[in-house]
């Protein structure tokens, strides 16, 4: 791998997974859609060592272009409307994002003969199962536009490999969580910015339902291996991403309390409506390629405190 473009490089996982790339000696070139004032990639100086290119994931001219112009041999897509409710709200638009940007970026990736490509889904294109964890086997049932979309999008990608041969493997991480999170709607983020605040953080259920949380340093460096292993068996595949077992809300937003050291308690409201468990098998990943999370959930929370103290423009107000 020696140069590589990343679609949705200022989200969460992409600022880091840049981050990793660049210190491995990968170019990265990055595609930037909207200016934000505060992004991760530019606090970290992640963005300053990247070539930016500006424009949308559902230009083919222009990603076919910017492949081509930069030697990319690797592409990991990452670029999504990613927000729940808004999907709920606008799904035209979480579809043209979501969907038609993924078929554009996979048939620019065609024409320029990409090696690997690496198209993030989700485990939410699961839907709704009884039997946990979800394996890659489980069938994909998703029920809403989020969920749907991302199973359009991991569907289309498989497609690319068995219809034209472009080597591009599927990832559906479980619950990413860390430093550089802007999005104000998550849980941890806003648990943090409440904490450090010394406010107490709000959990709209009981706190009881119980979820797949992966630290973002964990979650790029599976992005890493599972393009090391295409051409070793892992095109065409599907591979879950998570951190092994569930966890329950409440619990992680006392270690977030804890790390940052405020003294205060969650606001439990106790809403209902949430599925009891989520959680995703990483067993075929670890087989192919040796990967497994690396941190621990309490290391996690205290390292992801830790970047917002150094970062304090990245907390939402």
């Amino acid at each position: 791998m020696r140069s590589a473009f990343v679609t949705g490089g200022y989200g969460l996982l992409g600022s880091w997974l840049c981050r990793a790339l660049l210190d491995r000696g990968v170019r990265v070139a990055v595609l930037q859609r909207d200016e934000a004032a505060v992004t991760a990639l530019a606090l970290d100086g992640t963005e300053a060592r990247c070539t930016v290119v500006r424009g949308d994931v559902r230009d083919v001219a222009l990603i076919e272009r910017v492949l081509g112009e930069e030697e990319v041999d690797t592409v990991f897509h990452l670029a999504a409307q990613t927000v729940v409710l808004t999907a709920l709200h606008s799904p035209m638009s979480t579809w043209e994002t979501n969907i038609r940007g993924t078929w554009a970026l996979l048939e620019a990736s065609r024409r320029h003969g990409a090696q690997r490509v690496i198209v993030a889904s989700s485990d939410k294109a699961y839907g709704a199962h009884d039997a946990l964890p979800y394996s890659e086997g489980h069938e994909l049932r998703p029920r809403f536009p989020y969920d749907v979309s991302k199973a359009c999008a991991d569907l289309i990608a498989r497609s690319y490999w068995h219809s034209f041969g472009l080597p591009v493997a599927v990832t559906r991480c479980a619950n990413l969580y860390g430093g550089g999170d802007l999005n104000r709607s998550r849980l941890v983020p806003e648990a943090v910015a409440a904490a450090m605040a010394g406010r107490a953080p709000v959990i709209r259920s009981d706190g009881s339902p119980e979820r797949d949380f992966l630290y973002v340093e964990d979650a790029a460096e599976a992005y890493l291996a599972i393009a090391g292993a295409i051409g070793r068996g892992a095109e065409g595949e599907v591979f879950n991403v998570g951190g092994g077992r569930p966890v329950a809300v409440r619990d992680l937003v006392a270690l977030i309390c804890d790390a940052a050291g405020a003294g205060v308690e969650p606001d439990v409201r106790g809403a209902p409506g949430e599925p009891v468990c989520e959680w995703v098998d990483c067993a075929k990943l670890g087989a192919l390629t040796g990967w497994r999370a690396q941190v621990a959930l309490e290391e996690g929370v205290r390292r992801t405190v830790e970047w917002y103290r150094r970062h304090p423009r990245a907390l939402p107000q």
